[in-house]
């Protein structure tokens, strides 16, 4: 890494010029300017205010080039104004708990790029701006100083401009004297004067009732500052001047605290001979900096745009030299001998091939079919002349020979290889087919390992965050393969620090092929049922907008407009106000559902029926969009999208279809067996994060219910309400089956009173009584937090690591979130790697059995198969077989399966 510091590009015959940035003015701009929900890590701490914050940086350096910046911000403590005036900023409302915690996040990563960040005890950061202003012009500086505070216009002369904030921070309005004149009709040394008459609700001074910022700028115009207006006082008649008279004290009392102090003492802050060279940016710490960008979760785009924007570039100067082969007219088998040690003719069992490959694929994977254009294998070990040996091969042009070579070599289980991506490298192999087999190292599952909370593990992500090289788009295939070696040897010892090498080679490498075979093969669907039921929710949206509208005698009303839904609501129906937003009152489902609740209307009736079924047709025609030409729907699994280790589906995802619902099940009829299997199989596992929880806390009541065979949530409620097993109605078995999966979740009691339209009372002792009968699950999810907040984070029984700084977090939402997750992690993730783990024992003793059935979806905690003819009786032994044996917990595994010629029909 390399680093050049920011704006050094200008020609040395300019001023220097100083950029000032007034903290937390910027920060709290950015905050306003950019919705919370949509900026936050996956432990809950909030990003908007650092990720506009930083945006606002990089645009002012990007237009004006700063050679020296720093950054004041204010402490929380007394001030000398708030001391001479308690009432000074008194009235403000309180920081939005969203906000909490964002502030030391700007400051750590500004002191990461370099940029000196200031404060002082009982001083704000207008004093240090406005003495860093004064020192800059003294030293012949260009000064800009960005901030939202309009006192610092007092510091505006020709050497120092104000850049305030307008519209967030994306614009702003530039004051030098020239804009002070024309937009306050002072100078801006006559500005602290007029906003003293004027007054400034923000900081509470109230200024001279009545008078306006006109009056007040007449005056000053007229008598020169305020001294002069205090000289004239008994020369302004009328009722202004009355009032002037009566609040002179407070006028004076507000004209000394805006004045800024100029001559602080910033101690050490100039350099030698008085300079400012302390201001220019240091060189950045790449380590933190990179670390920074982690823990904030940003995406590469902002992260690369700041680096360059500092000077820090990222270069191979510590990789070794690549030399690259294209082999042809069957060189490609020599090639592989030598580097690789590979036999391809060798007796069956003999592990001849023990040295491994780095292997990088370029072109298109889908699970439908993809197709690769060029791929390099490499030897990851530096040969006599210490230099990595890559062949790079053009797939569409092969001599014969080379291509029989590769063929056998990508398939032979013995030959070990490092890829990046293996399931998206499986597809494209497979497209021009070629069978992928032998994955040692997959080096996006270990960076996910690493760091789960990171949603993106392309691999120009990962080589710049784990190896610090920048990876361009265009780098040859052979470079991709560089990079896959550097990487298996930076993360390797990572793992094996944390404990996650079973983890990371047994369960997820290997499950990487075996979800690549099941998106290949896809799940038969008729398509032309779900056009009919897409037809039949169509209909139903209609109907529901078509009653909504004769209700209020509107033709015209939109359904899915939410300011003609206010109108209608809160006006013409003049229903109760709900929760107030910034574009007027919610109507969220979520809202509706409890209006509906206090207050039912057919309206509202119609307008939520409206919304799940559009919510349907939705859902279904994404489906019908998905079928592909062989007439099946080819899902993607998502192994490294969520951090407790769940997989996901995309495109379309097929694990968010209702099970229990009407809806659901004729979806899941669409779903069916294809050509040459005889029906379809399903099993899973009946409350496998309960069982979890009753192993991780041991607690005695949950295990003696499971080992005796008893329903859970029955033996539970018996328990919980002090009645006969039973005697425990449904809506006592609701409630407790509520709270055992709340807990799961980390549910509250309030959060459990509003699921089953309880009192937060009669929430709070059912949560008692539960945790008072079953201590062992309390003890549990106290520890479990307690640990984790000591750690930094959570563990599955097979040490999958949750990383959650924010429960340390001064944002108590952040925290607050954070030991939900907490709570959540070692459960869930546990429950996931359980089924990943029957995933792989289902595939090898199907593999090991020769059987032509093949498992076609992960869904939660369900498998489903598509059963060849004559192995149904087989199979479904072969999936009890397994799964009940795929964990050894306290309480036993129970397996449920089901068969049908469809997916509704198979369930159970």
């Amino acid at each position: 890494m390399s680093h050049t510091p920011a704006g050094s590009g200008d020609s040395t015959t300019e001023k220097p010029t100083l950029l000032l940035l007034d903290g937390h003015s910027l920060a709290f701009r950015a905050f306003y300017a950019l919705p919370p929900q949509n900026f936050s890590t996956t432990g809950g701490q909030y990003t908007n205010a650092v990720y506009g914050f930083l945006g606002m940086l990089l645009g002012l350096i990007d237009n004006e080039h700063p050679t020296h910046i720093a950054a004041a911000f204010d402490l929380a403590g007394p001030t000398f104004r708030s001391e001479t005036f308690p009432a000074y900023k008194a009235q403000r409302p309180a920081t939005p708990p969203e906000f909490h915690g964002q502030v030391e996040l700007i400051r750590e990563t500004l002191q990461s790029l370099g940029v000196r960040t200031l404060t002082k005890e009982t001083f704000e950061a207008d004093d240090i701006i406005a003495t860093l202003s004064v020192r800059g012009r003294e030293a012949g500086m260009r000064t800009l100083i960005c901030t939202g505070d309009r006192d610092s216009l007092q510091l505006v002369n020709d050497d120092v401009t104000v850049l305030y904030t307008l519209k967030g921070v994306s614009e702003l309005d530039r004051f030098t004297p020239e804009r002070v004149a024309e937009k306050y009709g002072v100078t801006p040394t006559q500005y602290p004067d007029l906003a003293s008459l004027r007054g400034d609700t923000s900081d509470n001074m109230p200024g001279v009732p009545g008078v306006g910022p006109k009056t007040a700028q007449k005056w000053i115009t007229t008598y020169g500052s305020l001294d002069g207006v205090i000289e004239h006082i008994d020369d302004i008649g009328g009722k202004v001047g009355q009032s002037l008279r009566d609040n002179i004290d407070n006028v004076t009392l507000a004209r000394n605290i805006t004045e800024m102090v100029k001559d602080l003492d910033l101690g050490d802050l100039t350099g030698p001979g008085g300079d400012l060279d302390a201001l220019r940016p240091a060189d950045p710490d790449p380590q933190a900096a990179l670390g920074m960008f982690e823990t904030l979760q940003f995406g590469a785009t902002l992260r690369n745009r700041t680096f360059r924007a500092f000077g820090v570039e990222f270069e191979d100067t510590g990789a070794t030299t690549l030399t690259t082969d294209e082999p042809g007219e069957g060189k490609l088998a020599k090639w592989l001998t030598t580097h690789a040690g590979w036999k391809e003719s060798r007796p069956a069992g003999d592990a001849a091939v023990n040295r491994p490959l780095a292997v990088a694929v370029t072109g298109e994977g889908l699970p439908a079919g993809g197709h690769a254009d060029r791929l390099a294998l490499l030897d990851p070990v530096p040969g006599e002349d210490d230099a990595l040996h890559a062949v790079e091969i053009d797939l569409a042009d092969q001599d014969p020979k080379d291509e029989a070579a590769l063929t056998a070599w990508l398939a032979d289980p013995g030959a070990p290889l490092w890829l990046h991506d293996a399931k998206e490298a499986w597809h494209m192999l497979h497209g021009e087919g070629l069978v992928l087999a032998g994955v040692e190292h997959d080096t996006a599952l270990a960076a996910y390992l690493l760091r789960p909370d990171q949603r993106n593990t392309a691999l120009a992500e990962v080589v710049q965050r784990h190896v610090g090289h920048e990876l361009a788009a265009s780098a040859p295939v052979a470079v991709r393969a560089r990079c896959v070696a550097e990487l298996v040897t930076a993360l390797t010892p990572e793992l094996a620090g944390i404990g996650a090498m079973e983890l990371y080679l047994d369960l997820e490498v290997p499950l990487s092929t075996v979800l690549a075979r099941m998106e290949s093969a896809g799940i038969a669907v008729d398509r032309t049922a779900l056009e009919d039921l897409s037809a039949d929710y169509g209909d139903k949206v209609a109907a529901e907008v078509a009653a909504a509208r004769e209700l209020v005698g509107d033709d015209t009303l939109n359904l899915s407009s939410p300011k003609q839904l206010q109108k209608v609501l809160f006006e013409t129906l003049g229903l109760p106000t709900t929760k107030k937003t910034k574009t007027g009152y919610s109507t969220a489902a979520a809202e509706l559902e409890k209006l509906a609740a206090s207050h039912p209307h057919p309206f509202l009736d119609h307008l939520m029926a409206h919304r799940e079924y559009q919510k349907m047709k939705t859902t279904v025609d994404g489906l019908v969009e998905a079928v592909a030409d062989d007439g099946r729907i080819h899902t993607t699994f998502n192994q490294r999208g969520a951090a407790t280790g769940r997989l996901s589906s995309s495109d379309p995802n097929l694990q968010n279809i209702p099970v229990r619902t009407e809806a659901g099940r004729r979806i899941r009829g669409a779903f069916g067996v294809g050509t040459g299997y005889e029906t379809l199989l399903t099993a899973d596992y009946s409350q496998i994060e309960m069982r979890v929880m009753a192993h991780l806390s041991q607690d005695p009541g949950l295990i003696e219910a499971y080992r005796h065979g008893e329903d859970l949530h029955n033996y539970v409620g018996s328990k919980v309400f002090d009645v006969p097993v039973d005697q425990v109605t449904p809506e006592l078995r609701r409630r407790v089956k509520a709270m055992s999966y709340g807990l799961v979740y980390g549910l509250s009691p309030y959060g459990l009173s509003q699921q089953l339209g309880i009192s937060a009372g009669e929430a709070k002792a059912i949560t008692e009584s539960y945790f008072e009968r079953f201590g062992g699950v309390k003890r549990y999810l106290d520890e479990v937090v307690a640990t984790a907040r000591e750690t930094g984070y959570t563990a599955t029984l097979y040490g999958r690591r949750r990383y959650l700084p924010e429960l340390s977090s001064s944002n108590r939402v952040a925290a607050e979130a954070a030991g939900r997750a907490a709570l959540n992690a070692p459960i869930q993730g546990t429950a996931a790697d359980i089924i990943k783990r029957a995933m792989l024992r289902v595939d090898r003793a199907m593999t090991r059995a020769g059987m032509a059935s093949r498992v076609l979806l992960q869904v939660h905690d369900e498998l489903v198969v598509e059963v060849a003819p004559g192995e149904l009786d087989a199979m479904t032994q072969l999936l009890r077989d397994q799964m009940d044996t795929a964990a050894e917990l306290s309480v036993p595994l129970d397996v449920s399966t089901g068969t049908g010629d469809d997916w509704n029909t198979a369930g159970h």
